[in-house]
């Protein structure tokens, strides 16, 4: 039942502090810690399988995966399935070859290089998200540029790429079968924290696991955002870089949807 009394500002307001004052300590403990071990590294990769897949970013299609914590030259990357049905029993352990570390009879995604290539071209990247979400396709498809329409999208006021793959193999089935390919679609991606794949989707990275879901999930809702301002017409005003600057310093930006989004799921 909704209540509908009195709203009580001084509480709300110290609930909010006190949150805040949660999360930062949250953050500190995490900091003396130290880095994840392996197994909670798989664990989050799990929780972000679902998340991705429960936000509408991933479907049977696409994929996460995630840097070791310790080996660099290594990456987790679910087997080749849905990522809703991902379990930790379905991570598997890849070089950047994207080879599996350990023999296993387990099919990994035919894709999968595409993670590997942007670990060895991206010594900052943590994390990285292969998506076909609808809302991105049609900026992929077209000479429309995406372009940060608010400031949970900030991370895209410098531009979105687009890679086509058809520019280093001519006639292909859109498909990154290979290590060539993908190094040439981590070239594309460059500096940035997203490239978008001319009739396919997209790749999407950063520097932590929640922070790859967080740009995954708002770049969506930017994109839907993007279309329904052209749809209204006249002059469409977006994040400019300078702005983005200013919001982009948090690294624990998406914290707080993280921890809502693992509750929904629940991991």
């Amino acid at each position: 039942m909704r209540y509908q009394g009195p709203v009580d500002r001084r509480g709300f307001i110290l609930g909010a502090v006190g949150v805040s004052l949660a999360t930062a300590r949250l953050a500190r403990a995490q900091a003396a810690a130290g880095p994840p071990t392996p197994s909670q590294i798989v664990d989050d990769l799990v929780a972000a399988n679902h998340i991705l897949a429960a936000e509408g970013v991933l479907d049977a299609m696409g994929h996460v995966s995630v840097r070791h914590p310790v080996r660099p030259d290594r990456y987790f990357l679910a087997r080749s399935m849905a990522p809703a049905l991902v379990t930790a029993a379905d991570i598997v352990e890849y070089d950047l070859d994207s080879t599996a570390v350990a023999a296993s009879s387990r099919t990994g995604y035919l894709e999968r290089f595409i993670h590997g290539e942007t670990y060895r071209a991206r010594a900052d990247v943590r994390a990285v998200v292969h998506c076909h979400t609808p809302s991105l396709i049609p900026f992929a498809s077209s000479t429309v540029p995406l372009r940060a329409m608010y400031h949970m999208a900030a991370f895209v006021a410098a531009g979105v790429p687009v890679w086509d793959i058809a520019s280093v193999a001519g006639v292909t089935d859109l498909l990154v079968r290979d290590g060539k390919l993908a190094k040439a679609l981590a070239g594309a991606l460059g500096d940035r924290p997203a490239v978008l794949m001319r009739g396919h989707g997209a790749v999407v990275v950063a520097d932590s696991l929640p922070n790859a879901v967080g740009r995954s999930v708002y770049l969506d809702v930017n994109a839907r955002a993007q279309v329904q301002a052209m749809a209204l017409g006249g002059t469409i005003r977006g994040v400019s870089p300078d702005e983005a600057k200013k919001r982009m310093g948090d690294p624990n930006e998406y914290a707080r949807a993280w921890e809502l989004w693992r509750r929904k799921v629940g991991k």
